[in-house]
C-alpha cells in the first residue's frame, strides 16, 4: 500500500516515516511540504538518512497519488484536503483538530469557520474501534486527550469531577522555535499555560460524555524540560467511594486484551518512542488518582494514527508499532 504524508516536514511527519519503515504492508511514497519542496526528506529528518531517499513534493489534493493519506498539517489546513481525498476514495487519517469536534464546537474553540465539515470517527482505538474499522476517514485525537481519556475511561461513569493535570515535553509545541520553547525559558523549570482554556479540553469533555459520564471536567497543562512525553495525573472524584482492589479490577477488565495499554507504574522513559499508554491508579476512597504516560509524538500522534490505519485497512493492529520503548 502506497502512503502519502501531507505535511511531512514536522515532528509527526518524521515519526510517521520512521515508524512505517517496519510496516509489513505500507510504504511511504509521497512526503509533502510547501516550504521544502524539492529538498531531500533526509535533510529535514537526518535520523532517516539511509532509510528513505524521498524528496519533498507539493501536490494538490486532487493530484496526490497514494492508497492512503496521513494529514499531518496544522488545524484549518486539513480541511483544504479532506473533502477531495474523501471524494477520491482515498482512506485518510487526519492528525489535525479539524474533524475531532462537532462543527459548532470546533468553530467556537478554534475561532475559525469550518469550510468543509463532515462527521468522522474519533480515533482512540481502545474506545472506538468499531467506528474506526472500515472507515474512509478518521480523526486522530489530540495528544493530551489521548493520555487523559485513557486514564479516566474505566471510572468515567462513576465520577462527578475529573481534574486533569498534564506535564508535556517541548516537542508537543512543534518544530517552529518560539520564545515559549527557547531553551533558557524551558530548562530547569515547570511552566503552567492556558490554565483554564486549553483547546484540548473540549475533546476531553466530549469523550467523558460519550463514556456516559456526568462529570465536570477541568484541565491544566504544564511544559516541562523534556523532549518527549506526557504524564497526566487525573484526580477522579467519585459519587461513591471505591476501594483499591475494586479500582484495579475495574481497570483490568476494561483494558483486557488491549495491547497498547499497560497497567504498570507510568514513567516517560518507559514509553518513549513507543505506542504504549502506561496507567497506574491509587484510591483513597472518594478520590482516585490515576496517572498515565504516553509519548506525545507516538501514541499521542503518529503511532496512534498508524494504529488507526491498521484497523481501517484490516492489518494487524500493531504492524509498524512493535518496537519497544527507548530506556534510558
Amino acid at each position: 500500500m502506497d502512503v502519502a504524508i501531507v505535511g511531512a516536514s514536522g515532528y509527526a511527519g518524521g515519526e510517521l516515516i520512521r515508524l512505517l519503515q517496519s510496516h509489513s504492508s505500507a510504504r511511504v511514497t509521497v512526503a509533502t511540504s510547501r516550504a521544502l519542496e524539492g529538498r531531500p526528506v533526509a535533510d529535514q529528518h537526518p535520523h532517516l538518512r539511509g532509510y528513505t531517499d524521498l524528496t519533498f513534493t507539493n501536490p494538490k489534493a486532487g493530484d496526490i497519488d497514494a492508497d492512503f493519506v496521513f494529514l499531518a498539517v496544522p488545524h484549518t489546513a486539513a480541511m483544504n484536503f479532506a473533502g477531495t481525498l474523501l471524494e477520491r476514495g482515498i482512506r485518510t487519517v487526519d492528525l489535525s483538530a479539524d474533524y475531532r469536534l462537532p462543527k459548532d464546537v470546533y468553530e467556537k474553540v478554534y475561532g475559525v469557520t469550518h469550510t468543509a465539515y463532515f462527521k468522522a470517527p474519533y480515533g482512540i482505538p481502545e474506545l472506538h474501534r468499531d467506528e474506526v474499522k472500515g472507515a474512509q476517514f478518521v480523526s486522530n485525537p489530540g495528544c493530551f486527550p489521548t493520555g487523559a481519556t485513557l486514564a479516566a475511561a474505566p471510572l468515567a461513569k462513576y465520577a462527578k469531577y475529573v481534574i486533569y493535570d498534564s506535564k508535556t515535553g517541548v516537542s508537543g509545541a512543534g518544530d517552529n522555535p518560539s520564545a515559549t520553547t527557547h531553551y533558557p525559558n524551558v530548562a530547569d523549570g515547570v511552566n503552567a499555560y492556558k490554565w483554564t482554556s486549553h483547546r484540548h479540553l473540549a475533546e476531553m469533555k466530549q469523550e467523558l460524555s460519550r463514556l456516559g459520564s456526568p462529570a465536570h471536567c477541568f484541565f491544566t497543562p504544564h511544559l516541562v524540560p523534556v523532549n518527549r512525553g506526557i504524564l497526566t495525573t487525573a484526580h477522579i472524584i467519585l459519587d461513591e467511594p471505591m476501594a483499591q482492589d475494586e479500582v484495579e479490577a475495574l481497570y483490568r477488565k476494561f483494558y483486557a486484551g488491549e495491547h497498547f495499554v499497560r497497567l504498570q507504574k507510568p514513567t516517560l522513559p518507559a514509553v518513549r518512542g513507543s505506542n504504549f499508554c502506561d496507567i497506574g491508579m491509587e484510591s483513597e476512597g472518594e478520590r482516585v488518582v490515576v496517572v498515565s504516560a504516553i509519548d506525545n509524538l507516538v501514541k499521542g500522534a503518529a503511532g496512534q494514527a498508524i494504529q488507526n490505519m491498521n484497523i481501517m485497512c484490516g492489518y494487524v493492529e500493531d504492524d509498524g508499532l512493535k518496537a519497544p520503548a527507548c530506556l534510558p
